[in-house]
């Protein structure tokens, strides 16, 4: 955590000193900066986050997590499934939905109830959101191009 402190003696009867911290949690959460305003006497505080995260936009194709960039055959003989049906598949067994980039990066989504994952499953698409962790919190899906 980094402190700067700085004073600002004001020209009253009283010679009231006005002092401004900046304190910046960005080992615990990053983006955020808070402001605190401490008046020697009568004490009061004032508190500031800065905005989180700005939406980004990702393109790549939804999947799931157990077969992430690759479909393969479900079972010996039995042919491979289209990759919308594949993922379908997958989530309904369990697996969750992630979104490839550039067909080898696979990132969580982190709100899995997003009602257009179901309907952009196995489809390239654009998806806006914020990154917060390891996982997109997903605001808006597109078709891709």
């Amino acid at each position: 955590m980094s402190t700067a402190t700085v004073q600002i003696t004001t020209k009253d009867t009283k010679d009231t000193k006005l002092r401004l911290r900046w304190i910046s949690f960005v080992s615990i959460v990053p983006c955020v900066s808070i402001a605190v305003i401490q008046l020697i006497g009568p004490t009061f505080l004032l508190a500031a986050a800065a905005p989180f995260a700005a939406e980004q936009t990702w393109t790549g194709q939804i999947s799931d997590s157990a077969c992430g960039a690759k479909h393969e055959e479900a079972a010996e003989g039995a042919g491979k499934m289209p990759d919308p049906e594949c993922t379908k598949a997958c989530v309904r067994g369990g697996s969750k939905y992630v979104l490839v980039v550039g067909g080898k990066q696979v990132i969580q989504i982190a709100n899995q109830d997003n009602k257009d994952l179901v309907n952009y499953a196995g489809q390239t698409v654009k998806v806006i959101g914020e990154m917060k962790g390891n996982a997109i919190t997903v605001s808006k899906i597109e078709s891709g191009s």
